[in-house]
């Protein structure tokens, strides 16, 4: 309602004397403005305490103008006296009407005391005017808020979800913000072994082993901000995700071993900052930094992701545990991409994707000669390519989802580090005696000499979710040429230029026995081949894990966590190591 009809409202106060005339205003005004504020309620443009708070400011307003009307009815002034009573002339009204009250004094004429009803008009007029003002500054505010004006814009918290973040309105922008924070003790103690060089286990150290950690979260703290532009629906997503313990310098930068050193300083990873556009119709394109296509439904549904799973370094634990990454799955990894989602049609979603190339990178080390288990690389004259289609559906009770994810990446210029020992003869000065004098130096030279050798790694997956009632079952299955294990690219070239074949597995059951309370168990594994021609034997073969654990929903936030987990790790020759491993601690997401 606009001010000018409120006003017109309070115009009829002014004009009106009579006791129906003002009842039937203020009855017209408490109806029109009391609609406006439910109109604007029921829209979501008003939360409950501002509903309450405008209902009851014009409420007041309302209640003092009938307060001045019911005033006008019960007094009634004297005339200027001019030598008559009230009973030879009665008085009227300022509309003319006839009114006789009893004992009053007829002064002369037959009007009111004009200075007493300016009076009252005038008081009557700046009641209607402020409740008139009041319903403006709402109106005006719900229009901003739903994006129908210019100007400044109400800003507001939408209803909270738990685990959808806190999300405020200001304007047509929605703000995010979600997140998560863990904590764990972990003891790992080893069962003994000898070192597997790629293995995931901590069996040979020979240390038992505790930290405070966290799991195969860090925290997280993601920031998202989405509106819709000429029918395009936009997003732009950044991703802040510190660890609790000391970061140290290495080649996974905030996910290197922690330093437990003294005024060491925790790690930020900056995984995600992307930016999405597109609509449901006709699918949304991403590009900036996310999580890879290839292995990303594999992580996101692995229970480990809320607990710890493999330690990996627990000694010296850095942002995150393995969880199930190396014992089940390849890690899907965080890399800068442009991606297209299609429109789901009949449960059927494509997604494909042109990414970062990433190295082939020798995880596994050196051997006892100083010579490279695997070959790296670090050309690239392509991107790598991933794509996924994914199937959701519904029997009965049955909730299901099936996908299937594929890899290419070109790797060139292949190299190998190698140790070269050089042995010279130094004489004495008569020239008779001599003893042998040794030099070694390592450099990296091409697999095969004199040429820039090149693969194509190749990787395939297939995996299900199933969900019936209180159980859940995931089920999942890859294999790969070139691909490695553990990290993408990770020992998936040998020396000899030849590429390794890798495939895993993993299988999880999860049951929900109440709301609050579930238990988890899992198994997996990871193998990697030998290339056609190679002879490692102390390579890693096999890295396999079980883990129980259970999982209890304190509040919406808050979850405890108990965990056991054994991971082992065996070599192409006679080696193996294995350790066991148990964890206790929180995770909080919001």
């Amino acid at each position: 309602m606009s001010a000018g009809k409120l006003a017109r409202i309070g115009a009829v106060v002014v004009m009106a004397s009579g006791g129906a005339s003002l009842a039937c205003v203020d009855e017209a005004w408490a109806d029109d403005y009391s609609e406006l504020l439910d109109i604007l309620k029921a829209k979501g443009s008003l939360t409950q305490g501002e509903y309450r708070g405008l209902l009851a400011h014009h409420l007041q307003h309302v209640h003092e103008a009938a307060t001045s009307a019911a005033r006008t009815q019960q007094y009634v002034p004297a005339a200027r006296h001019m030598g008559t009573t009230a009973a030879h002339a009665p008085m009227r009204t300022a509309m003319g009407q006839a009114v006789q009250p009893p004992g009053q004094i007829e002064i002369g004429g037959n009007g009111m005391d004009p200075d007493y009803v300016l009076a009252q008009a005038q008081q009557a007029a700046a009641s209607a005017q402020a409740s008139a003002a009041s319903a403006e500054s709402t109106w005006l505010a719900a229009q901003h808020s739903m994006g129908l004006g210019g100007g400044m814009s109400l800003v507001r918290m939408e209803k909270y979800v738990p685990g959808k973040g806190l999300t405020f309105k200001a304007g047509p922008i929605d703000i995010n913000l979600s997140g998560f924070i863990n904590g764990f003790y972990t003891y790992n103690s080893p069962a003994g072994g000898m070192p597997v060089a790629g293995g995931v286990s901590t069996g040979s150290s020979g240390f038992d082993s505790s930290a405070l950690r966290n799991g195969l979260l860090p925290a997280g703290l993601i920031l998202k901000l989405s509106t819709t532009q000429n029918g395009i629906d936009l997003a732009a997503v950044m991703g802040m995700y510190p660890g609790i313990n000391n970061a140290k310098n290495g080649a996974f930068n905030a996910n290197t071993g922690g330093s437990p050193v003294g005024l060491g300083t925790a790690g930020i990873d900056f995984r995600q900052v992307y930016v999405t556009a597109g609509n449901k119709k006709w699918g949304t394109f991403k590009i900036g930094r996310d999580l890879g296509i290839f292995g990303g439904d594999a992580i996101l549904d692995d229970a480990t992701l809320l607990s710890v799973g493999s330690t990996g370094s627990n000694s010296a634990p850095g942002n995150t545990s393995l969880g199930r990454i190396g014992v089940g799955y390849v890690y899907a990894d965080w890399i800068p991409q442009i991606s297209y989602q299609s429109p789901t049609i009949k449960g059927f979603q494509g997604t494909i994707g042109i990414l970062q190339p990433l190295d082939e990178f020798d995880f596994s080390g050196a051997d006892g000669n100083g010579n490279a288990y695997s070959a790296a690389s670090t050309q690239h004259s392509s991107p790598m390519i991933q794509g996924k289609v994914t199937y959701d559906f519904k029997i009965g009770g049955l909730s299901a989802r099936i996908w299937a994810s594929f890899l290419t990446q070109h790797q060139q210029d292949l190299t190998v580090s190698k140790t070269t020992t050089v042995t010279t003869q130094l004489l004495e000065a008569d020239g008779v005696t001599a003893f042998p004098y040794s030099t070694t130096s390592t450099a990296d030279v091409s697999v095969i000499p004199g040429q820039k050798h090149g693969v194509t790694a190749e990787a395939g997956e297939i995996g299900t979710k199933l969900t019936y009632g209180p159980a859940q079952f995931v089920g999942y299955y890859y294999r790969g040429s070139g691909l490695g294990t553990t990290g993408l690219f990770f020992d998936g070239v040998a020396s000899n230029g030849r590429k390794r074949a890798s495939e895993g597995y993993y299988v999880q059951m999860m049951y929900n026995f109440t709301k609050k309370f579930k238990l988890v168990g899992s198994y997996g594994v990871s193998n990697l081949y030998l290339a056609p021609g190679e002879k490692d034997p102390d390579l890693v073969r096999r890295n396999e894990s079980e883990v129980g654990a259970a999982y209890y929903k304190m509040t919406d936030w808050l979850n405890l966590v108990a965990e056991y987990a054994h991971t082992s790790s065996a070599a192409h020759g006679p080696y193996k190591e294995s350790d066991n491993s148990a964890s206790g601690g929180m995770i909080l997401l919001f």
